[in-house]
């Protein structure tokens, strides 16, 4: 599965060489020139990693990722930047920035700190439950001995919303809102399909509150 780079870079120049580059190498990428156009993706779709220009129109990337991580998204994050005094370093990684790079950037360079910092950040996502394995990166579950299971991405994305409110219940309306990006038809019908896969392996820890939604029960 190809992994999901959200890019704000306001120089349409470089985002477009960015974005080249980064398709090239087997990323989604999906570009944005500013930052409020960025905040209403974030609510539509989830990404695998952010790369953020800090110096942009409207709010810096600095302030941006701050609005990020204060509703709960905490979605790998790598700052491109031409400031290179160590107050705006301190700050990126103040604010929860996971890298920062200096303009002009290095192709290789940038690749090379992505795959390290999706590794990382896969060894993190990882949870353990009961006899599956659960990893929220890959958006994938698996069984005994690392084996892959049989089910398909929006139930694992399912799991993964309702194991991460922690035992809150999940309106089925707020379910279809991560579920499904705007536009897309989101389906009661569908839901019900996710939520049966998941209860062939969690039987007892999904439970259906009537009328309302879905909780994972700890």
């Amino acid at each position: 599965m190809s992994l999901k780079i959200l890019l704000l870079e306001d120089d349409m120049l470089f985002n477009e060489t960015l974005q080249d580059f980064l398709e090239e190498e087997g990323f989604v990428v999906t570009c944005f020139l500013d930052p409020y156009s960025v905040l209403d993706a974030t609510y539509e779709e989830r990404y695998d990693l952010y790369l953020f220009d800090v110096n942009l129109p409207y709010e810096s990337g600095f302030e941006l990722l701050k609005k990020l991580r204060e509703s709960g998204d905490m979605t790998p994050t790598i700052f491109l930047t031409s400031r290179d005094d160590s107050a705006s370093l301190q700050e990126g990684f103040a604010l929860g920035g996971d890298d920062y790079m200096k303009k002009p950037i290095d192709l290789d360079e940038l690749l090379c700190r992505i795959g390290a910092l999706l590794r990382r950040q896969s060894r993190q996502s990882r949870m353990v439950l009961g006899e599956y394995l659960l990893d929220r990166l890959e958006k994938r579950l698996y069984g005994k001995e690392n084996t892959p299971l049989e089910i398909t991405q929006k139930a694992v994305e399912l799991l993964i919303l309702l194991v991460e409110a922690q035992g809150e219940v999940l309106s089925a309306e707020v379910i279809k809102s991560h579920l499904w990006a705007a536009g897309q038809q989101a389906s009661d019908g569908a839901l019900r399909v996710y939520i049966t896969q998941l209860k062939k392996y969690f039987p007892k820890q999904i439970e259906n509150i009537r009328g309302i939604g879905y909780k994972w029960v700890l």
